[in-house]
């Protein structure tokens, strides 16, 4: 097996694993001091898995749907870029809603030993939207709190907020320099320097 389809597979099986809850085959999917970064989370690898337990067991509903993918291979690196949609099941201010938020894993790639895994996920937060359940049920939502989310994922970080989360608000879009310094990050990692993130 080519080393960018090893890669492809474990991106791949992140998303089965941990949508439906499989956290021992998730865990391998990263090196043993990976990291991850969410709107709602940034740290080990351990202690995301055990958020994600944790709201599996009480009923949280979230997808993650990829779409292409494209790799760059330096020696024993990669960076790996892959579509994806976040669907997840919330409510907003009282009313049942769909949030989708579109975007991008910016996946930091390492192979150790003769393994491939992740040294961190990054997701990049391009654009999202939200729809209640009953279109004749609008949630009336705070002007002033939404606008303190970035566009990439407003109502994502709005309904995560009001179910007791702290969501990060300075994570990486499509424009401005947030992105522009993780794909300064991406090429320093290819070019064999330590992660600065």
């Amino acid at each position: 097996m080519g080393t960018k389809t090893q890669i492809r597979e474990i991106i791949e099986n992140w998303a089965v694993w941990r949508d439906s809850g499989d956290f021992t085959n998730l865990a391998t999917c990263w090196h043993a001091d990976g990291r991850m970064v969410a709107t709602w989370f940034t740290g080990s690898v351990a202690q995301f898995i055990a958020g994600c337990s944790a709201s599996f067991e009480k009923g949280a509903i979230v997808q993650h749907v990829l779409g292409g993918t494209s790799i760059t291979v330096n020696g024993a690196r990669a960076i790996a870029q892959t579509k994806m949609m976040i669907l997840s099941r919330s409510t907003m201010e009282g009313v049942a809603c769909d949030t989708t938020c579109v975007g991008r894993f910016y996946d930091f790639f390492e192979e150790r030993g003769g393994r491939w895994a992740i040294v961190l996920r990054q997701p990049v937060y391009e654009k999202d939207r939200f729809d209640p359940l009953d279109p004749g049920e609008q949630p009336k939502l705070d002007a002033a709190l939404l606008a303190t989310f970035p566009v990439g994922y407003r109502y994502m970080g709005y309904a995560q907020t009001k179910e007791g989360r702290t969501v990060n608000r300075t994570l990486p879009g499509l424009h401005g320099p947030e992105i522009r310094q993780l794909y300064a990050d991406g090429a320093s990692w290819l070019a064999g320097h330590p992660l600065t993130r």
